[in-house]
């Protein structure tokens, strides 16, 4: 069955996340530190790769959770742990791939755990005209990897799974519950996530990338294979 829609996160593929990533990073040990935990820089790393090599749901709360001992109390204080204002850095080249695709009459959304002000951040960078499901988790309410958020998407784009392309940059988050749906899964690898491994055949991703040119030719060598 054809490709006839792409879906797309925003952190990592859309958002390089570089800044907003040390900026995180840096708030969290701040975080502990107020709580009486001064960790260095290799047991903050290795708290990160055991978040994410473990499938952590709440990445920054099993960071807290892993350095504080395993204090659930002082884990669950920091269960919607966010930094206001994050910065948004447009990843390069993706706004020509986007626009390309769109001109192909490839329909575009959005699957992204995000706020709603990301839509305005998106429009601002001119890229958000590309979208026609422009609905993050913010919106309807599901969060990745809820196979409900991909659904919908779907739905609202007059598409089924097998005709849909994901790109996300977690396994866990964007591979494992797109295949499971019978979506043709890109993983793009960067940033925190970019070593994270599937445990099984099932959470392979049908393609992997590293930036936007390699990106484009798996999306164009998909078109027309989505099976």
């Amino acid at each position: 069955m054809p490709v006839r829609a792409v879906l797309i996160d925003v952190g990592g593929p859309l958002d390089t996340e570089v800044s907003a990533e040390a900026l995180i990073d840096r708030q969290i040990r701040l975080a502990l530190s107020a709580e009486g935990i001064d960790v260095s820089d290799e047991e903050y790393e290795a708290a990160n790769r055991w978040a994410i090599d473990s499938f952590a749901w709440n990445t920054y709360q099993a960071i807290f959770w892993r350095l504080s001992g395993g204090d659930r109390e002082m884990a669950a204080r920091f269960r919607h742990f966010s930094v206001p204002n994050r910065p948004f850095q447009l990843r390069p080249g993706i706004s020509e791939l986007l626009a390309t695709l769109h001109a192909r009459g490839i329909l575009l959304g959005l699957a992204a755990n995000q706020p709603a002000k990301t839509l305005t951040t998106l429009d601002g960078l001119g890229i958000g005209r590309y979208f026609s499901h422009r609905e993050v988790s913010a919106i309807h309410g599901f969060r990745k990897p809820d196979v409900r958020l991909f659904l919908r998407a779907c739905e609202e784009l007059g598409v089924s799974p097998a005709e849909t392309i994901m790109v996300g940059d977690r396994i866990d988050n964007d591979i494992v519950p797109a295949n499971s749906l019978g979506i043709y899964s890109i993983l793009f690898r960067t940033g925190r996530h970019i070593h994270q491994q599937p445990r099984s055949l099932d959470e392979v991703p049908r393609a992997e990338v590293h930036d936007v040119p390699q990106l484009a030719a798996a999306i164009l060598a998909a078109l027309g294979t989505c099976t």
